[in-house]
């Protein structure tokens, strides 16, 4: 398998502008990975960051614009990947394509974490950060 190693089209410290941007990070990791999107959404979700189904209906956590730009498309590209191999779920085969995609995933899913934790400790439940998946 050949590397494709994370390179972002704009820089990773500058923040998500609107939901425009969020959908357009999406369908841009979509074609790199060569997986279509039937449907991309932004909306409020309770307990999770996104989710996709095996169509290509790609929900997004509308709560995806307060975080870092690195972590927003980790997020995206967590859901996308789940296209590439729809039933090894977050098997080895899935963590390799991840690792070929975006090869600091690890690091990046326990900061989406901290992130997660920090964020919504101040203003949800303890019971609500607990109950929070990141996938």
């Amino acid at each position: 398998m050949t590397e494709v190693a994370f390179t972002s089209i704009v820089s990773l410290e500058q923040p998500w502008r609107d939901v425009d941007d969020l959908k357009w990070a999406a369908r841009h990791w979509a074609a790199r990975l060569g997986v279509t999107l039937r449907r991309l959404t932004v909306r409020p979700m309770r307990h999770k960051w996104a989710s996709i189904s095996t169509v290509g209906r790609l929900t997004l956590d509308a709560n995806l614009l307060k975080v870092p730009r690195h972590l927003g498309e980790f997020v995206i590209v967590h859901e996308l990947v789940h296209l590439l191999c729809p039933k090894s779920g977050h098997g080895r085969v899935f963590k390799a394509f991840l690792s070929a995609y975006l090869p600091n995933w690890k690091t990046w899913e326990q900061e989406l974490q901290q992130h997660a934790s920090n964020t919504y400790r101040a203003v949800k439940s303890h019971k609500y950060v607990s109950s929070r998946k990141l996938f």
